[in-house]
């Protein structure tokens, strides 16, 4: 277990009780502390309460409390600042979150830090997955997977290879990424971060405090963070690593007509065939295979390893995960795209979709992704979204209202197996939210295999 250091004898208050915050609860107890945990749900609070001493904030002394542990799904500014955090701020009391905790904790350690609007939990997982098949001493989570404090303590060898949200990033202080990952921006979270230059400034964090010998991998291929490559240049502290599948990328990693190039250290090179990486399709896959590939090489380890790491990727449960093939058709879960910028990467992969879409909806809806319309041969609706996408797609693609998803994975398998269409892809990538029908989107995409698996047909 990590014990947390520094706050022994002391009071600190633990708010949010899900994964990240008992984690963090326990640690700090494993290093000496008080640890008053609460959680405003009180089924959580029954759920705990023999782990813990619980305390309802409202009723703390702020003056004896030494720091607050706030777990990132709980506002500290926008749209309004939890009573509590008022509360610890007007104090003095520092607001902390568990990744700054097990940077305090874990010092010998090296960090590497992976943050974008989309793509970033893939590139995690691929990130940790290439280093262990190097040999390396990796632990994969943060956002994705374990909460920090509950993963392995790690010694000066070991690797922190850590998915960084916006919310997380806002409550790290101290730690400093020895490697720093920023894949994209589009519009997202504009509700808790008050709007796109907050979001931004969020995401520039992945950033802050890196020194000379530190890395900062950016990719380029949005204004935004192209800006902000050239800003951290002109900073000079760390190392700026450019990658991009549009152009090429002086000094760092690109595609160029499917293959990776690298061009870290001098003449550009073509080292992987994309093609030979089936678990990593589509143009948004090849921007997480070159920031991958640009960290691996960045923490020392050959081109060999980073592409044997990349081919041997399993891919990652929920995102373009290819579930089974049957009488061949492609069944494809993707239900961690919960707003149309994920779906769209998804809808550029495949050329004959029954697509299944719906859910709680995001602002906006699926009207960005017309111009994939031509790709869809059949729409099968879903949950509260189903009035607004079937207004969206009338008289452009034919389409069925199905209510949920056992309806609609049961009518897309027997129009796809029906067609014959070359290339047929049953896709689960919503566009929406999970929350309507599910609590959250592993159940949603758990619930489709399981549905795909008891298909008639032909499995392989």
């Amino acid at each position: 277990m990590i014990a947390v250091p520094g706050f022994a004898g002391r009071k600190v208050v633990v708010l949010g009780l899900a994964r990240s915050g008992r984690a963090a609860a326990a640690a700090l107890a494993a290093g000496g502390a008080e640890a008053l945990g609460w959680d405003d749900n009180a089924k959580t609070r029954a759920a705990v309460a023999g782990e813990m001493t619980l305390c309802d904030p409202a009723q703390l002394d702020w003056s004896d409390v030494a720091a607050l542990m706030l777990s990132p799904g709980i506002p500290h500014s926008f749209p309004q600042p939890h009573s509590a955090v008022t509360a610890a701020k007007a104090a003095g009391v520092p607001i902390l979150g568990d990744i700054e905790l097990l940077g305090r904790a874990q010092t010998q350690a090296r960090y590497i830090g992976i943050t974008g609007t989309n793509g970033k939990s893939t590139t995690t997982a691929l990130i940790g997955h290439i280093l262990k098949s190097a040999g390396r001493t990796a632990e994969i989570g943060g956002n994705l997977g374990p909460p920090a404090l509950g993963l392995a303590p790690l010694g000066r060898d070991g690797f922190y290879v850590l998915e960084m949200s916006s919310f997380q990033l806002e409550l790290v202080e101290t730690l400093a990424f020895d490697i720093a990952v920023l894949l994209n921006i589009t519009p997202d979270h504009l509700d808790r971060h008050g709007n796109m230059d907050g979001y931004i400034g969020a995401k520039k964090r992945i950033f802050a405090r890196q020194q000379r010998g530190a890395t900062a991998i950016v990719g380029v291929d949005d204004d935004i963070c192209r800006d902000i490559a050239d800003a951290l240049r002109r900073d000079g502290a760390a190392r700026v690593v450019p990658i991009s599948v549009k152009e090429p990328a002086a000094g760092g990693v690109y595609v160029a007509d499917g293959w990776l190039v690298d061009a870290l250290d001098g003449a550009p090179a073509r080292v992987f065939d994309l093609a030979e990486a089936p678990r990593l399709p589509g143009t948004h896959n090849a921007q997480n295979a070159a920031a991958s590939y640009a960290v691996a090489r960045q923490a020392r380890l050959s081109t060999e390893a980073a592409i044997d790491g990349i081919k041997s990727f399993p891919g990652l449960a929920h995102r373009q995960e290819l579930v089974d093939t049957i009488d061949g058709v492609r069944y494809i879960n993707d239900s961690k795209a919960t707003n149309a910028d994920a779906t769209e990467k998804a809808l550029a992969c495949y050329t004959a979709i029954y697509w299944i879409a719906g859910g709680l909806p995001k602002a906006g809806g699926i009207t960005s992704l017309a111009p994939y319309f031509t790709r869809l041969r059949h729409v099968f609706l879903i949950g509260n979204a189903t009035g607004e996408f079937a207004a969206t797609l009338d008289g452009k693609v034919p389409y069925t209202r199905c209510g949920d998803l056992a309806a609609a994975v049961a009518a897309a398998s027997e129009r796809a197996r029906g067609e014959h269409a070359p290339g047929a892809a049953v896709l689960l990538s919503p566009a929406c939210a999970s929350y309507d029908q599910f609590p959250n989107f592993e159940v949603r995409g758990d619930t489709f295999r399981r549905l795909v698996s008891e298909l008639p047909g032909a499995h392989r």
